[in-house]
């Protein structure tokens, strides 16, 4: 394989975005092609879902497929360009969030991403999981999603337990309470294997 998309998911916290940034930066240093991306992508639309505190709970949700759609075709570009996606969250996320943390039809939630994606999946998932009160206690900003009661982050930290337990072939579930390099360590050797 000389390309492949990689996803980064976790409940808030976990340090997706710097193990995302990690892997782009050594995928570069190895003179790999990637793309480093994150979700939401469309930046009226992030700004929207991020930082507006009146949305519903549908309304939400069908913004951030809005915001999939639209980085989706940007991603396939990547991809068929030979580029590696590093991607810092994708459906996972919405699925997560809005199915099990928000109640919405987890059913329909998949069905909306399968229509959004077109059925593109990452090929590697990395599940950063760690207990919800330490992941809180690393935030440094707290969007409205992050700013959610402790009920709400401890469904979306079974919900990711749950979807890893069922994909374990997409899935590699790390202990993000594992010190940093420890984690970069494992990461690469996976990535190694894949490309």
């Amino acid at each position: 394989m000389n390309s492949a998309f990689i996803t980064f998911e976790g409940i808030e916290g976990a340090g997706k975005s710097t193990l995302a940034r990690w892997l782009a930066q050594r995928l570069q240093q190895e003179r790999i092609d990637c793309w480093l991306t994150w979700e939401p992508w469309e930046p009226r639309l992030r700004e929207v879902l991020l930082e507006h505190s009146d949305l519903r709970s549908e309304e939400e949700l069908l913004l951030f497929i809005a915001d999939r759609a639209i980085h989706t075709r940007h991603i396939r570009n990547a991809l068929a360009e030979g580029k590696t996606v590093i991607c810092d969250r994708y459906a996972d996320s919405t699925l997560i969030y809005q199915g099990y943390g928000r109640g919405l039809d987890i059913a329909w939630v998949r069905q909306l991403n399968r229509f959004a994606t077109g059925g593109l999946e990452p090929v590697r998932t990395y599940l950063l999981d760690l207990p919800v009160e330490v992941g809180l206690s690393r935030q440094q900003e707290l969007n409205r999603i992050g700013a959610e009661e402790l009920a709400f982050h401890q469904r979306v930290r079974e919900g990711f337990l749950t979807e890893a337990e069922q994909n374990p072939r997409r899935f590699l579930v790390l202990d993000a309470t594992r010190p940093l390099q420890a984690l970069q360590e494992v990461i690469w050797q996976d990535v190694r294997s894949l490309l």
